[in-house]
């Protein structure tokens, strides 16, 4: 977009957080590039998408190296969107990536190693033509990397300058506090955490949430619509373009998600929804937002329309106790 100027009210449409203990805030809602950004999407509905969303008051832009398809193309497109239109503003930008899953051929391709994480944060600042990233992460541990070498590898990351910030994606809960403690101990705190987590997926209750709260990082979810099956997408029924018809892959919805189960529960709690003036999308994400140990919710999109619903969440976040007992008795499958 040529002579792009911000909207002036930009941030009087967000409300912000602050990440666990940490001084830095974060929109409620942030954009992830998972998908809808890559060299084979449309580079113009991209562009117009983020530079939507920096009207909105979204500051926090999300991505990681094996982000495309294919592979590092939805930062070398978030690269040249920021050349072309916000590099005026870079200080006013929040901008993550992380590294740990297949990205290039070989056995340094992959996982938690020293070896991967230096060489892929590198790539990943030649690729957005960064001089640094605002918060990298570790996106996953392993299972083989030691984790101290992981987590070192970060500390060094920040006190070299490649990130002001270190944060850790879907770390199992021992593994996740190993990573607070030392990067409590070497003045690097983690900032935040990043996990799955929606009606459908309440894992991180159990343990990771606390442990988040009791170290000071904030928490980041993705996935809070559950890739489309707490929006009206599947109301009634499989559309014919959508993930789970079209077998994407890559960890994407799949048609044995779309259970007769999960479809029944969501069309009760759409009806909450409706009652609350909201769609079945807006209302997911303000229980993901409910919750006071939770910073922000990660948001795809693949429209400037989809995205303005998903964003006139921030309108309507408080729950009364009669509407969140409701919700919880439909997940249960207790409601009558």
């Amino acid at each position: 977009m040529k002579n792009y100027q911000p909207a002036a009210d930009r941030y009087h449409c967000m409300q912000y957080a602050y990440s666990g203990k940490r001084g830095l805030l974060l929109p409620r809602i942030s954009l992830g590039l998972w998908n809808n950004f890559g060299s084979n999407d449309d580079f113009s509905v991209a562009t117009d998408m983020i530079l939507y969303a920096f009207d909105k008051g979204v500051t926090h832009f999300d991505l990681a190296n094996n982000y495309g398809p294919k592979p590092g193309s939805a930062e070398t497109n978030f690269g040249k969107i920021l050349k072309q239109n916000l590099s005026a503003y870079r200080d006013e930008l929040i901008i993550s990536s992380k590294a740990g899953h297949d990205m290039w051929e070989g056995p340094y391709g992959t996982c938690s190693s020293r070896k991967n994480l230096m060489a892929s944060i590198d790539q990943s600042l030649k690729r957005t033509g960064l001089e640094y990233f605002d918060i990298f992460y570790s996106h996953r541990y392993d299972g083989v990397t030691p984790v101290e070498e992981t987590i070192q590898t970060l500390i060094d990351i920040v006190r070299q300058g490649k990130a002001l910030y270190a944060g850790i994606s879907k770390y199992p809960a021992e593994q996740q506090e190993m990573a607070y403690k030392m990067m409590e101990e070497a003045h690097v705190p983690c900032l935040i955490s990043q996990y799955r987590y929606n009606m459908f997926d309440r894992v991180v209750e159990k343990e990771n949430l606390n442990l988040a709260e009791k170290y000071g990082s904030g928490f980041i979810c993705f996935s809070p619509l559950a890739q489309g099956l707490l929006t009206d997408r599947y109301l009634n029924g499989i559309p014919v373009d959508s993930r789970a018809a079209r077998h994407i892959g890559n960890g994407a919805l799949n048609l044995a998600q779309v259970t007769d189960e999960n479809i029944g529960k969501a069309r009760l709690l759409n009806e909450i929804a409706v009652e609350r003036g909201q769609s079945l999308a807006q209302m997911a994400l303000a229980w993901v937002l409910h919750d006071k140990r939770v910073t922000s919710v990660i948001v795809g999109a693949s429209s400037v329309k989809q995205l303005s619903n998903n964003l006139h969440t921030i309108d309507n976040l408080p729950f009364t106790e009669k509407e969140l007992e409701r919700i919880e008795k439909i997940l249960a499958g207790t409601a009558h």
